[in-house]
């Protein structure tokens, strides 16, 4: 099956060997998203509201290089540091979505153990384009 790799102009390079996005039978997978500038340093430490929001405008690039919408999003996985962030979390997020006629994506939250440090959040999602 043919792919594409989604590669928004700015992206930083990678810290993996990964592209940002893929593009598969009009399905796009964006890869986990973390809280990176273009030097591939961590913004808005201790903050993971603005860290989810940076997060999430980073995911909305990929998808529009693709040719869509934030609305295209079928299913988001979402890994959080500290539970005590999920209000945050999900305050910025029901900003991209919001319903607005259209059924919010699937999703999955998650606390784990770890992520680089200082990260609070990380996004995974798959979209339909």
């Amino acid at each position: 099956m043919p792919k594409k790799a989604i590669i928004p102009a700015g992206t930083s390079t990678p810290i993996a060997p990964f592209v940002p996005g893929s593009m598969a039978d009009n399905i796009l997978y964006v890869s986990g998203t973390l809280p990176f500038d273009e030097n591939n340093d961590v913004v808005h430490v201790g903050d993971a509201e603005a860290q989810t929001r940076h997060v999430l405008e980073t995911i909305k690039s990929v998808i529009e290089e693709a040719g869509g919408t934030m609305d295209d999003v079928t299913f988001n996985s979402i890994f959080i540091t500290d539970w005590d962030d999920y209000a945050a979390v999900n305050k910025v997020y029901a900003e991209y979505f919001a319903g607005d006629g259209n059924p919010n994506p699937t999703r999955t939250t998650i606390e784990i153990n770890k992520l680089p440090t200082p990260i609070a959040v990380e996004f995974k999602v798959i979209a339909e384009a």
